[in-house]
């Protein structure tokens, strides 16, 4: 097995378009990882932090919620779908340190007042971090393949994203947060191993956009290539680069063009980005990557907001963007970001307009 960061033979330089076994085709629709919570499921996590469900309590709901996203997805009439992200317990990247070893919990700095990112999961370093059972994602794909025929999209955090949560500085384990990624390169490396292994063929990496930390720009292609390069080839590989959506709000200044030498560094063949909740700006942005080689999922769906979308709606981001320059079979269609701060019940009208703005676009003639 490839060691991080090494290259198999024959690989593409850094940077330069990936061919993989499987692509999307033109107009595909896919979601970007995450699904809205039935309510149920929220009550089953808070009653199994009371310690009232055990262990196959808690596998039965988890279970039975992947098996609801699947659905909701499956009736809009999504292409590619996800397992929802629905056993991952907190918001986002919170579940995978319950699989981290030499990691302790820290307490919220503020607790009360307004949610926001500063009061998300924290954990302090205590020796270095090891992941000896995996991340979890190898088990979420098992099951999902089993319960669907379409195509499954498996999500999942890259190294500078997981780094975020954790203590890093003068004394600590890990001397800057590039030195606590670092350390999540060969624990991310893994599991696209063994994900590739089980049979996925198509994987989407989640990293913030670099927008948010341009003193670390120049490091996110490096560690996300380092982490990827074993499987590079091998999968369809796609970056999600996200401005922030905890409680539907963002982290920074929503502009793609500084950074895009930084996403096109990225070893990957898809970008998935965000237009929709940016009003479709930037989309000679959208130009560029596909003439750079690369295939681009555009978000279409604003999932930060409650206006239900029309077909005609989503028909008309998309052909905005098919009129900027964007070669109609290197396009696919999402949404913005993952629904785990949407509600369910306007998730569904979204995915389900999704698809039919899509269909509109596919029956008009070109």
């Amino acid at each position: 097995m490839p060691q991080p960061g090494q290259p198999q033979p024959g690989q593409p330089q850094p940077g330069q378009p990936i061919a993989s076994p499987y692509r999307p085709s033109a107009l595909t629709t896919s979601v970007v990882g995450s699904h809205a919570h039935p309510g149920w499921l929220d009550l089953a996590v808070a009653a199994a932090e009371r310690g009232e469900l055990g262990p196959d309590d808690i596998r039965e709901v988890q279970d039975d919620a992947v098996d609801v996203a699947l659905r909701d997805q499956e009736e809009a009439g999504i292409d590619v779908v996800s397992e929802g992200e629905m056993r991952r317990v907190g918001f986002f990247t919170a579940e995978f340190y319950r699989h981290l070893t030499g990691v302790t919990p820290l307490a919220s700095g503020r607790r009360l007042g307004p949610a926001g990112h500063d009061q998300q999961h924290r954990f302090k370093v205590l020796e270095p971090i090891s992941a000896p059972d995996g991340l979890g994602v190898v088990e979420e794909f098992g099951y999902a393949r089993t319960r669907t025929d379409r195509p499954i999209k498996v999500t999942l955090p890259g190294p500078f994203t997981l780094s975020g949560r954790l203590s890093y500085g003068a004394g600590e384990i890990y001397r800057d947060r590039i030195a606590a990624a670092e350390a999540f390169v060969p624990i991310l490396a893994a599991e696209l191993e063994r994900l590739v292994v089980a049979g996925a063929t198509y994987i989407q990496v989640d990293e913030p956009s670099p927008a948010i930390h341009p003193e670390a720009s120049d490091e996110f292609a490096t560690l996300f290539n380092a982490a990827a390069a074993g499987v590079v080839g091998r999968v369809h590989l796609a970056a999600h680069l996200c401005f922030g959506n905890f409680f539907g709000r963002p982290l920074s200044k929503r502009v793609y063009r500084p950074v895009l030498r930084q996403a096109l560094a990225f070893d990957v063949g898809e970008l998935v980005l965000e237009w929709a909740n940016r009003e479709m700006a930037e989309l000679d942005v959208a130009v560029d990557i596909t003439a750079a080689g690369r295939h681009l999922s555009a978000g279409v769906i604003d999932v930060k907001n409650y206006y239900l979308e029309t077909a005609d709606d989503v028909a008309e981001r998309i052909e905005k963007v098919l009129a900027a320059g964007v070669p109609e079979d290197r396009l696919s269609v999402v949404p913005d970001c993952g629904f785990s701060q949407t509600a369910r019940w306007a998730t569904k009208p979204k995915l389900a307009a999704l698809v039919a703005g899509r269909d509109l676009v596919r029956g008009r003639p070109s």
